[in-house]
Formats: C-alpha cells, structure tokens, sequence
C-alpha cells in the first residue's frame, strides 16, 4: 500500500514551519500514543505513521529530500536508504522528551540535574477582635516546624564524616525510567532525590537534616485587615534543606465574633433599641462607635428600622488607607413588658385616641385595612 504524504499525515501545508510541525506532531502523538490506546493497532499505526513523517520534516536536509523526490529520496527505509539519509526515525524518547520535558522533567539528553529543593509551605489561622483588626496591631505566635538540623547544618551526615554519592543516580537526584516509548525522570528511589546516601547518620536528626521546633514569630497586622485575609511571611515555612530555600508562611485571619458590631467589608453594622415614646416624639441618642461615643438625632415619627448612617465611621480601607467606611445604626422599637396596671390603662387610653384621629395618626395602619378591606371585596364579588 502507497504511504500517505507526509504533510497529509500530519494536517499541514507545504510552507509549515517547526512550530507548525511541532504542534500538529504533538496533537497527533497525544491522540494515538499507545498507552493511551492499548490494544488499537490502528492507533499505533498511524502514531508510527504520523512519527515517521515528523522525523522526516523537521530535519531541513530530509526535509529538502523529501520536497524533491517524495518517498524516493528514502527507498532503503527510514533506517539507512539510499541517498545517504540513514538512521531518519530515532529513538521516540528523544523527541518525546525534547517536545514535553516539562513534563517528564527534562529532555531525554538533558543530564538530570537536581532541582533546588524548596521547603513547604505553612498556613496559621490567627484569631482576631474586631478593635485588633480594625486598628491594626502586632501579635507573637509560635509556629511548629521542620528547620535545618544545627548539630549538621542541615547534611543528615555526622559531625567529621560526609555523605557518600548515591550510586544509583550519580548525584543528581533523579533517574530515567523507560516505559514502553515513554522516557519518564523520577525521584530516585535510592536517596530519595538527595543526590547522595548518609552511611554515619547524624544523632540529633537521624540523617533527615532537619528538626522539629516552635519558632516564635511577631506578626504585624495592619489596619483593616478583614475574614479570610492572608499575610505571607517569606521564608518562614519549612526548611528546603542544605542548598535549598525555605517555604513560606501564610497567616489565615479569622474574625471573633462581636458584641455590638457586625462587619460587612469597610462597613459596620449595629442595631440600637429604641423606646416607642422617642420614635414618636423624636429625640436624641447616644449610639456606640469604635472611636467611642456618638450622637444620633431621631426625627419625630421616625418608623422602627429605619437606618442611620454615621459617615467615616466604619472601617479603613487595608489596600487604600484614605477611604474609611461607615456605621449603619438600625433603630428598633423595644416593645414594653412585665407592665402595671396602670401603664396598661394609660396604653389603652392612648390606643383609643390614635384610633379617633384614623389615618392621621397611623397612615401606615389605616392604609394596610383599607387593603385587606378591598381584597375581601374582590374575592365576594
């Protein structure tokens, strides 16, 4: 059977460059790889069919060949042909390796070499009053840890010996595996990516090279921090180890709940009890603030729920520290209980009196019955 053209095999035109050619083999090559299609010969041949052509035309000389005299230029195979073109198809871990090392951790031909390591990260959930977070402030905390062993410096080996090269990867910390075409770099088994093997382990680490302690740390919380925010103190997680960097600590803010204030971003929130006689009469009250006290006029008549707002009030802003927030004050009505006898009476009396005078004095009341009154009517009629 005629072999496929070559640009036809792998969907591109004549003027594709490497990049094309790249991508259009690496679409193909994913698609009908036979680890992904166990048991599919039709899979495998076209991945054989879409690699052969990709060797073909990203070499220029092969390239060129190909472009003049088509599958002539290669009559004696891929593996040494006619025309001096020999040893065309290579290894599939070669370009295997060379297109997705980063994923696989480096080309086929790279030579491993060991990865600085990094420490971990850490995370602190901090506990906050809202006064603390608001204002800002600095606290102290103590964070357990891995920190690079001080009776080694962090080697793993004992005082007047060294670590011995690991025999298995020669000191780079990683082997190359081969899995069918695949050409997989790992973590060698051996000394665990180290690149070396502790034969006299030191006491205070057991040859980890590293220790567990407390680190005290002070914190500065600046002003507005809020629930969920995160402050990152670099280097202060676990230690990477000798030649490595340590990681990071993160400190999670959590809010205690308060006993006046709720917070809702750059604004507070606070609901304040109000007497049925000041809501009528209108009045003046003394309202909390976190600046301490504040005045808060109520108009006469004012309806309970009704919302005040106490400009600047609030909370600053942590990204921009010229905009504050305000205080909302919902005023509410406390209902009277545990009445005399003659409280009842005088509430009665008042009660009568509202009701003579009808919409004038309970407009919100009066126009609520005629509603009902007309709902009634519709459902008779």
């Amino acid at each position: 059977m005629a072999k496929r053209d070559y640009y036809e095999v792998l969907g591109v035109d004549k003027s594709a460059d490497e990049a094309d050619l790249k991508k259009a083999y690496r679409r193909l090559a994913m698609k009908y790889h036979p680890d992904r299609n166990s048991d599919d010969a039709e899979a495998e041949k076209k991945f054989k069919e879409a690699k052969e052509a990709y060797d073909v035309l990203n070499d220029a000389e092969k390239r060129g060949a190909y472009d003049q005299f088509g599958h002539a230029a290669f009559e004696g195979g891929m593996g040494g042909g006619a025309g001096g073109f020999g040893g065309g198809a290579g290894g599939f871990g070669d370009i295997f390796g060379d297109m997705f090392g980063d994923i696989f951790g480096g080309g086929a031909g790279g030579g491993g070499r060991q990865r600085q390591r990094r420490g971990s990260d850490l995370r602190y959930t901090l506990e906050l009053s809202l006064e603390d977070a608001v204002r800002g402030t600095e606290v102290n905390i103590t964070v357990p840890r891995m920190s690079q062993c001080g009776g080694c410096n962090g080697s793993g080996a004992k005082q007047g010996s060294t670590p011995s090269t690991c025999g298995t990867c020669h000191g780079q910390g990683q082997v190359r595996m081969q899995q069918g075409f695949f050409s997989v770099q790992q973590t060698c088994p051996q000394c665990q990516g180290r690149g070396n093997i502790i034969t006299d382990p030191c006491a205070e680490c057991h040859g980890q090279g590293m220790v567990k302690e407390q680190k005290k740390l002070s914190v500065k919380i600046p002003a507005g921090v809020d629930e969920g925010d995160q402050i990152r103190l670099s280097g202060e997680g676990e230690s990477g180890g000798v030649g490595g960097v340590n990681g990071d600590l993160y400190v999670s803010v959590t809010l205690k709940r308060h006993a006046i204030f709720e917070r809702e971003g750059v604004d507070l929130h606070c609901c304040v009890p109000v007497s049925y006689a000041t809501l009528s009469l209108g009045g003046e009250l003394e309202v909390p603030t976190l600046d301490g006290r504040a005045k808060l006029k109520v108009p006469a008549g004012t309806q309970s729920g009704k919302q005040f707002r106490l400009r600047g009030k609030g909370v600053q802003n942590v990204r921009n520290a010229g905009f504050v927030g305000d205080l909302y004050c919902r005023v509410n009505v406390e209902t009277p209980v545990n009445l005399t006898k003659r409280q009842k009476e005088l509430l009665q009396e008042f009660d009568e009196t509202l009701h003579q005078g009808g919409s004038k004095h309970s407009p919100q009341e009066s126009s609520w019955s005629d509603k009902i009154k007309s709902f009634f009517d519709d459902i008779v009629t």
